[in-house]
């Protein structure tokens, strides 16, 4: 979904013409949680104007209730009306920005947080990070109160067609509202596991793709419920089949084109490439907390399920972490499987982006790319390739992000600050909790 730039004046003659009668002004919280202010057609001048007022105190990770007075300034470039509306008129929505009272972008907005690692990549002599997205979701049927249930609404698999994939017309509806906003949706099919699917969209730069990824979620949310389905995002909500994951295509480019390409290059990549490639390799167990963020998230990185768990490259198979796919010219990138949909999009994007910076300045090298299956390999052959594994739990991957100062900084000191603070005691909760796999196992037997 390509940005448009539009003036106030448009924005001003649109809500006119469409008739719109509330405005839905969104940003998104530490977690990655949507949040927005909902206000009347009334108050667009005062939005406009970047005078629109909201209570950051009761944002998970924004400030204290004394410093709770926050500003929404507008991005009038995300201008949209949603396609459905109500009895009283349409409704459209606008992605904010946070602002302190002083004037000043506020450090807890994981968009300001992203728009200040872009400004640092253009430093470096860049003009573009774009980013094609492959989030996938599981639809649940709802019980007669509306709640999500753990019953799927199919028994299908990969590419499978009707009837086995029951979900297919919920699907198809959801591509078509997505293309009647703009997406521009370039794949959507039924994924592995019963009741999974996939919806891929055209890359976009990274602020734009980070927005178009919270938009996806709300209209796939919004969509399934229509059909009596519920859409989780969660990574693993179910033992014994593959998870959900949101793989991250990535390419940076500079004036001259596409910065990872190069006609005569090892592979046809770049340094550049190869650079950015040893950076995110570098860095991927300390940026698998903001990319892999809640506890539920290491249920999905375990073998024998498609994700990737060691950190490996390959130009040819799909068990490493990182995979070069085989397009080369403008559409030369690198892949990232590691990512969840649970992952707050505009960190997730500041963190592999800032790795694959630091590689660049400090001109770091790949070691050789594993073109062997590594699941089938054991500890030592993986030992023999230095390859070693992502964290296998919430907890490790805290430690390692806290101990790297590359990613803390793309982070930002308050939102990493904040983030720690909170992951740490969402771990400390699950880690008291009594499951009832361990009564099953334990109980009875001592």
């Amino acid at each position: 979904m390509a940005k448009r730039d539009y003036s106030k004046d448009d924005i001003r003659q649109m809500a006119k013409d469409e008739n719109v009668k509330f405005l839905r002004l969104m940003f998104t919280d530490l977690f990655g949680t949507i949040k927005n202010v909902e206000v009347p057609i009334s108050q667009l001048g005062k939005l406009l104007d970047n005078k629109l007022m909201f209570d950051g105190s009761s944002i998970d990770g924004f400030v204290r209730i004394e410093e709770s007075d926050m500003y929404l300034y507008p991005d009038l470039s995300t201008w949209m009306i949603f396609p459905w509306s109500t009895e009283r008129g349409k409704i459209a929505r606008v992605i904010c920005e946070v602002y302190t009272t002083d004037g000043k972008p506020f450090e807890g907005d994981p968009r300001n947080n992203l728009i200040r690692v872009l400004n640092d990549m253009r430093k470096a002599g860049f003009t573009d990070f774009n980013i094609g997205p492959e989030p996938e979701f599981f639809l649940f049927k709802m019980d007669e109160n509306g709640k999500p249930t753990t019953e799927l609404n199919d028994k299908g698999s990969y590419f499978d067609m009707a009837p086995m994939d029951l979900g297919e017309n919920c699907r198809r509806e959801i591509v078509l509202t997505l293309e009647e906003m703009g997406f521009d949706v370039e794949a959507a099919h039924h994924e592995v596991a019963p009741g999974q699917h996939e919806i891929d969209f055209k890359y976009a730069d990274a602020l734009t793709a980070a927005d178009n990824i919270q938009t996806f979620k709300l209209v796939v949310k919004t969509i399934a419920r229509k059909y009596g389905l519920y859409a989780t995002f969660m990574p693993k909500p179910l033992t014994g089949i593959n998870g959900s994951g949101m793989h991250l295509n990535m390419s940076l480019f500079h004036d001259k084109g596409n910065a990872f390409y190069d006609e005569k290059g090892n592979m046809q990549l770049s340094e550049d490439a190869f650079h950015f490639l040893g950076g995110l390799l570098k860095h991927a167990r300390s940026f698998t907390a903001v990319c892999n963020p809640i506890v539920n998230s290491y249920k999905r990185l375990v073998p024998g399920y498609e994700a990737p768990v060691y950190v490996a490259w390959s130009g040819s198979n799909r068990s490493p972490l990182i995979r070069v796919p085989n397009s080369r010219g403008l559409s030369t990138r690198l892949e990232l499987r590691s990512v969840d949909p649970a992952a707050n999009p505009y960190l997730a994007i500041a963190v592999v982006l800032e790795a694959g910076l630091d590689g660049l300045r400090n001109q770091l090298a790949p070691r050789e790319a594993i073109d062997r299956n590594i699941y089938r390999m054991d500890a030592e052959e993986r030992q023999e390739n230095h390859i070693t594994n992502l964290p296998d739990t919430l907890h490790n991957a805290l430690k390692d992000l806290a101990a790297d100062d590359v990613m803390r900084n793309a982070m930002g000191h308050h939102l990493f600050q904040s983030f720690m603070e909170a992951k740490n005691l969402e771990y400390n909760s699950y880690r008291t909790q009594v499951s009832q796999w361990e009564r099953e196992q334990y109980l009875e037997l001592y």
